[in-house]
């Protein structure tokens, strides 16, 4: 079975980067947690040399965070970071999607129908409060996402978009696991493909700001009540 890199045989240090990163981004890591070798080893069942070329992948890709004196992390949350991330997802998929939306093809439309119904597949079956935490909906989501930009025509915002969208899935698990209240995320979803479909230049574009955003402000208000929960305690 391929994996999520596309690779049908990875090394051990590229499974090990694959659990590693699967388990960041589904939030079953928590942020700032330490990671420790001899603690990753009995977890992954892997030597210390895959699990070290991993963790340095995982730094490049700023997943995980390094200190010297202190070892390995997966990366904090914070609000300056949040509203960065958002910040940047906004300029680039926004655009990415503009573009796509006026160079779309009928292969792009496919696409976007195809990765919009795998994705409503995928929610009917899983608990809206366990979707951000399922491998399964995250590499769904982020392909229905992709989908929507593919036909931008350039690799490097493509590139971009993709890693601003990793970073961001740390946020979405936080997102999930307390959100506030339900959320009709496969509406939102829907509505974008459709969307997409009809070519809409001033529609589409919208609907991705507000679908960013929504995460973005739900996170934003944990991360302050967080904030003053933990100020309350000292």
């Amino acid at each position: 079975m391929p994996t999520l890199s596309g690779d049908p045989s990875p090394t051990r240090s590229g499974q090990a980067y694959l659990a590693l990163r699967s388990d960041i981004l589904a939030g079953a890591i928590e942020p700032g947690s330490k990671l420790k070798i001899e603690s990753l080893q009995r977890r992954y069942g892997f030597s210390s040399s895959p699990l070290r070329e991993a963790l340095s992948r995982l730094v490049a890709e700023e997943i995980v965070t390094v200190d010297e004196r202190r070892g390995f992390r997966a990366a904090p949350v914070s609000q300056d970071d949040l509203h960065d991330i958002t910040r940047f997802r906004l300029v680039l998929e926004v655009s990415a999607f503009e573009e796509s939306i006026a160079r779309g093809t009928v292969d792009w439309e496919a696409a976007v129908i195809a990765s919009e119904h795998r994705l409503e597949s995928l929610q009917k079956k899983l608990s809206a409060g366990t979707r951000s935490q399922d491998p399964a909906w995250i590499e769904s989501h982020k392909a229905f996402h992709t989908a929507l930009i593919s036909a931008c025509g350039s690799d490097r915002l493509l590139a971009a978009s993709s890693a601003m969208f990793d970073q961001s899935q740390r946020y979405r698990a936080l997102s999930a696991r307390h959100r506030p209240g339900p959320r009709n995320s496969r509406a939102e979803h829907r509505r974008l493909a459709e969307a997409a479909l009809r070519h809409d230049p001033d529609l589409g574009p919208r609907l991705l700001r507000e679908h960013i955003q929504k995460t973005a402000d739900q996170v934003s208000t944990y991360l302050a009540e967080a904030e003053i929960r933990l100020a309350d305690s000292i």
